[in-house]
């Protein structure tokens, strides 16, 4: 007995970027966790090979799998996890927006269009620009969340997977340094709304060879959990 897919077409438009030409791994996450789950568990996605731009890519769902392919080439893979993401201690919004001053992509970015982190038009990009927090081992930024990345239903998961995954990546990187995303684990408990104020905070967890570790949140600004995410991270060899 087979079990049959559902496919549907995904084209992932330019606005969502991440590195030149291929879409940011945090969107792609994001989409992928929507995809499989639509509730508060976790889902693990893993970047297989970088997604194209303005492409029709097939999303197919089988089982408790979730996969997006170009032709016969698997770009990603999503699964669902048995467990609740940790999350970093909330910083609140006010803190959390100072620590934007020491943010290290404004000396040196190395994907400076990126639709998260990137220093791209106020309403075009989310502008997420995470510095150190003092006397912590976090950084953080104060996210004003623009109504231009809004659906009929909110915030989409795909626009939180894009700020759960920077964020990681900045709590490793010095101006102008830079790795691709691997795998993200994402966790969403609440909707975040247009317009609304969030903090959003990250640690680095660890480091192995190229492999860079690291986890996120996203808080309100009463410090109740919106969403959390784990990282992995490939630096360049």
């Amino acid at each position: 007995m087979t079990t049959a897919a559902l496919q549907t077409v995904l084209t992932v438009p330019e606005r969502f970027r991440g590195p030149e030409g291929v879409a940011n791994g945090g969107w792609i996450a994001g989409t992928m966790a929507e995809a499989l789950s639509d509730n508060r568990s976790a889902v693990e996605v893993t970047l297989h090979a970088p997604t194209p731009l303005d492409t029709e890519l097939r999303l197919e769902h089988v089982a408790n799998t979730a996969t997006l392919s170009h032709g016969d080439r698997l770009l990603v893979e999503a699964i669902p996890v048995a467990e609740d993401l940790n999350a970093p201690e909330f910083v609140p919004f006010t803190e959390a927006a100072r620590a934007e001053a020491g943010f290290a992509g404004r000396r040196g970015h190395a994907f400076p269009e990126c639709f998260a982190c990137g220093l791209r038009e106020p309403g075009d990009g989310l502008r997420v620009f995470p510095g150190p927090v003092e006397g912590t081992d976090l950084v953080a930024a104060g996210w004003r969340v623009p109504f231009t990345v809004a659906d009929e239903d909110g915030v989409p998961r795909s626009v939180v997977g894009s700020v759960l995954d920077c964020v990681t990546g900045w709590a490793h990187f010095q101006p102008g340094e830079s790795a691709l995303l691997g795998r993200l684990a994402v966790q969403v408990h609440r909707r975040v709304y247009p317009g609304g104020a969030y903090s959003v905070v990250a640690r680095a967890t660890g480091r192995e060879g190229r492999k860079l570790f690291g986890e996120s949140a996203i808080y309100e600004v009463d410090g109740t959990l919106v969403a959390a995410a784990r990282a992995t991270w490939i630096a360049p060899r």
